[in-house]
């Protein structure tokens, strides 16, 4: 029985899906574009027509998951109480690591050519959302909003560099990794000061 041709839009996705794990599995380096047009049962030019090459295709996979691990953590945040966009931020996070490990994997130890992170890049923005979100709640608390911006680093920072242990260990579970998170990083911030000190610094100070 013949096989159904595909369109261009669904070989498209194909191949993205077979580079991603290729990618995934044997790095950009190690992976050709021979290797990609067998896994896809496909000619070398398929790839060359649709992508321009390796590098086309890789651009293509890291931009589709920067895509979707940026869009699944600001869509999580956006609404509710504050704890609760905490939680299903951290959540979002997780459950990206879960479900989509290749490209993680990718995210977390690749670049575009041309040298830029790719996990870097997706946090910064992520960042920039968080730090924006803790501002308007600085605000209403009568806290420092300048501070918003340091804050919001250190609580992405926090939960992405769990995310990258938390690929390998997968213990405790995706729920249990969340709830620890959360309860580190809310009781950090509803007990925050207005004028924080530490002991330490403040008695350098007077020195």
């Amino acid at each position: 029985m013949a096989r159904q041709r595909m369109t261009g839009a669904q070989r498209r996705d194909q191949l993205i899906s077979v580079g991603r794990a290729a990618f995934a599995e044997r790095g950009y380096e190690g992976t050709s574009v021979e290797e990609i047009a067998s896994r896809a049962d496909v000619s070398k030019p398929v790839i060359y027509e649709h992508f321009g090459g390796k590098e086309g295709l890789y651009r293509a996979v890291v931009e589709q998951e920067m895509e979707k691990l940026k869009g699944s953590i600001t869509n999580a945040i956006q609404e509710g109480r504050w704890r609760e966009r905490i939680e299903r931020g951290v959540l979002a996070l997780l459950t990206y690591v879960e479900e989509d490990t290749d490209g993680f994997i990718i995210l977390a130890h690749g670049q575009l050519p041309g040298g830029t992170r790719t996990y870097s890049t997706v946090l910064n923005e992520v960042t920039a959302q968080v730090s924006y979100l803790l501002a308007i709640a600085f605000q209403h608390r009568g806290l420092d909003e300048d501070a918003a911006t340091l804050y919001g680093q250190a609580l992405v920072g926090t939960v992405s560099n769990t995310a990258l242990w938390w690929l390998d260990e997968r213990s405790p579970d995706k729920h249990s990794t969340a709830r620890h998170l959360v309860n580190l990083v809310w009781n950090g911030l509803s007990g925050l000061e207005a004028l924080p000190h530490v002991t330490h610094i403040a008695e350098e100070e007077k020195d």
